[in-house]
């Protein structure tokens, strides 16, 4: 990201800790109110070089995607889904990912970037999983069993959803969301005397 909008707050109550976090497109810096100018600057450009790389692992670029998605592939399905594409697209609203299985591509929404990294390898999962089994029947489920954190997931993105305002009925596919940021990077690091 590297924000040019950052603002620092200090704290007396702050004793060695150092906090950073994005929020609306800014970037906050938590600091004792103790620290010298060239203390506080050096730990501003600190946590947002953190913060930038923490967006750098949790946003991968598309062939990021492509080898994150032949990697779980491999590991969860036996490398049995093989897209012919992967990436992220801005133009889904209601949905995390979708998949056609007659040529191969998947797409992810953007909304997913900056989730955890289980929550991005459900959803690529789970599109994956349509390429062997097009539907929500069993044998696409038996497929997602594999992956330990399933159920984990799931819960995630119901939680984004409801936090959203959308209520889920039982028949709705997790994998359908509702416009939403739910992004924020934290970072917490002690600071040493």
């Amino acid at each position: 990201m590297g924000s040019t909008d950052i603002e620092v707050r200090r704290s007396r109550r702050r004793r060695r800790t150092v906090s950073a976090y994005r929020e609306n497109g800014r970037t906050i810096v938590l600091i004792p109110a103790r620290f010298t100018r060239a203390e506080e600057q050096q730990w501003v450009a600190t946590m947002v070089d953190k913060l930038d790389k923490g967006d750098q692992r949790r946003r991968p670029s598309d062939s990021q995607l492509q080898k994150r998605a032949a990697d779980l592939s491999q590991r969860y399905l036996g490398g049995l889904a093989k897209p012919s594409s992967i990436r992220w697209v801005t133009n889904q609203n209601s949905r995390w990912g979708s998949c056609t299985p007659a040529d191969g591509t998947i797409r992810i929404s953007a909304r997913v970037k900056g989730m955890p990294a289980y929550v991005l390898d459900y959803v690529i999962l789970h599109e994956l999983a349509h390429l062997l089994a097009p539907g929500h029947g069993p044998d696409f489920w038996r497929l997602l069993k594999a992956y330990p954190r399933t159920e984990r997931a799931r819960g995630y993105l119901e939680g984004v959803a409801a936090t959203a305002g959308l209520d889920l009925s039982e028949d709705d596919e997790v994998v359908d969301g509702v416009d939403g940021d739910a992004e924020q990077a934290a970072l917490d690091v002690v600071a040493t005397d």
